[in-house]
């Protein structure tokens, strides 16, 4: 299994090892004893959702106990996914980074506690899984506006498909401290 630091202190890129034959393929999609030297979280909920072509779901978080890491990936499709680091005092707050999600691929997004999550469809339709460090808590979730011009996100798309929630979420200067940084 193949970790890869990014720019963002604490968000890592995992490629597992991926199997494969005339029959098709096999992968450890999520190894306890392998991910836990790198991520010293227990995950407690499994999620997926499918979204159909230029879906935009985000930017999501919760705060306070019921924060959550994320390990996300792509069952079927392929997706832009977007971390953006909301840790004051982090040398990269308010920056995002961003990397496709795919059935092709085969990649894993870690994302910790700290960042607002989000992601576009950018196939006919996608089914986007992934593990939660924390349950989900309706009255601890929080989002940001996903087109704020103080993040600049280059979402792929012109025209997305955006629920309501989302269209008047908060601007990103308008979030409070609820995540301080600390070096990992």
């Amino acid at each position: 299994m193949l970790i890869e630091k990014t720019f963002i202190d604490g968000l890592l890129l995992i490629k597992p090892p991926v199997f494969t034959d005339e029959r098709g393929f096999f992968m450890e999609l999520y190894r306890k004893d392998l991910i836990e030297k790198y991520i010293n979280y227990h995950f407690v909920q499994d999620n997926i959702s499918c979204s159909r072509k230029h879906t935009l779901r985000g930017l999501h978080y919760q705060v306070g106990k019921h924060s959550q890491g994320k390990l996300c990936t792509v069952i079927k499709g392929k997706v832009l996914d977007v971390a953006v680091d909301i840790r004051f005092g982090s040398p990269t707050y308010g920056k995002y980074f961003s990397t496709e999600l795919s059935d092709e691929n085969k990649c894993l997004l870690w994302i910790p506690p700290g960042f607002a999550h989000g992601f576009v469809v950018l196939s006919d339709e996608a089914l986007f899984f992934y593990k939660c460090t924390a349950y989900y808590n309706k009255d601890s979730e929080r989002s940001i506006y996903y087109a704020d011009k103080d993040l600049a996100i280059d979402w792929k798309v012109k025209n997305p498909l955006v629920s309501e929630k989302d269209k008047v979420a908060v601007k990103f200067s308008e979030i409070e401290k609820d995540f301080i940084y600390s070096h990992q």
